[in-house]
């Protein structure tokens, strides 16, 4: 059965429509290295450059580099053009949803208007020890996101916004300048099924979670039944998705990497085999695939991975 996504569009032919194919790079990375990246992504037809918003690794050895989302994110606004341009996504705990606001809408200005603001309730445990930055329980943190929500929203499309909730408080607050288009996507991040789905449905203009073919044919289906509760129009929220990719014509390293548990949704195999793949994700509804460059390799591989994808497997899908 098609979608509520579906019969919103109005295509008769499920899962038609083009799909935009985006380039995440690694905060791990030198500066050099992610401008590098960027640089070619927006040179070579991919629609958007995504990056983490964390302060330091998730991991055993958590003292890696780690550099700052938005600062990073600012200049790439200024140095690679065209590409939509973001985080994926901000932890809400991190700062006020009103600086936010206006850190994002000064960025979008640098950008010319490129800007989507990332949002997520925040989760990584061990920076916020670090950091001594609150992390409450999951209901709250997910009431906070969703007042947040509020806040960003009034804030984008009022001259001046009050808000009086339980954690944010705004006395007629002003955003300006508002963003370039007049307007700037709030895409929000994460899958929870009562929660998170439902803030989606009801403040978002994109969503984003990690996910293969099987995971967003589930959840969308949760998002269109939490749409239709709220009055939403389903076709009002783009959909992405997170997969690792791991694509060669060297059937070896192909075998290994579908031993391998990344403990990621991840696409493996030659540029065929991942059409196939990219097709299925189309079906369930999917409108942009966000590619990590973490299975990509060193700086000339992941090159000749992201011109391979983007020459011999976007097109099909645009």
């Amino acid at each position: 059965m098609a979608s509520l996504v579906d019969a919103a569009r109005g295509d008769a032919d499920y899962g038609r429509w083009t799909m935009r194919f985006s380039f995440w790079t690694s905060n791990t990375l030198p500066w050099d290295e992610i401008l590098a990246g960027a640089s070619h992504a927006a040179a070579t037809g991919w629609d958007g450059v995504w990056f983490a918003d964390h302060f330091m690794p998730f991991m055993v050895d958590d003292t890696g580099p780690m550099h700052e989302s938005w600062t990073v994110i600012a200049a790439l606004a200024a140095s690679v053009p065209d590409v939509r341009i973001g985080p994926l996504v901000s932890g809400n705990t991190y700062r006020h949803p009103a600086v936010l606001a206006k850190m994002a809408t000064t960025v979008d200005h640098i950008s010319g208007g490129r800007c989507v603001l990332g949002l997520g309730a925040g989760w990584q445990e061990n920076e916020h020890v670090a950091y001594g930055i609150e992390l409450p329980e999951v209901p709250e943190r997910l009431d906070r996101l969703e007042e947040a929500c509020q806040v960003i929203r009034g804030l984008l499309e009022a001259e001046h916004t009050d808000f009086h909730g339980k954690h944010y408080h705004l006395e007629q607050a002003p955003l300006s300048p508002k963003p370039v288009r007049g307007t700037m996507p709030l895409m929000i991040g994460g899958g929870g099924e009562r929660r998170t789905l439902r803030i989606v449905a009801a403040y978002a203009d994109e969503w984003n979670v990690w996910g293969d073919p099987e995971i967003m044919t589930h959840k969308i289906g949760v998002l269109d039944r939490h749409c239709e509760q709220v009055g939403r129009d389903p076709a009002a929220i783009q959909r992405s998705a997170v997969a690792l990719l791991m694509m060669s014509d060297d059937e070896a390293y192909l075998a290994r990497a579908r031993e391998r548990d990344t403990g990621r949704p991840t696409v493996i195999g030659t540029p065929a085999q991942v059409a196939e793949t990219v097709a299925a994700f189309r079906e369930a509804g999917v409108d942009e695939l966000i590619v990590p460059d973490f299975t990509l390799g060193p700086m000339d591989r992941k090159l000749e991975t992201m011109d391979r994808f983007i020459g011999e497997v976007a097109p099909a899908f645009r």
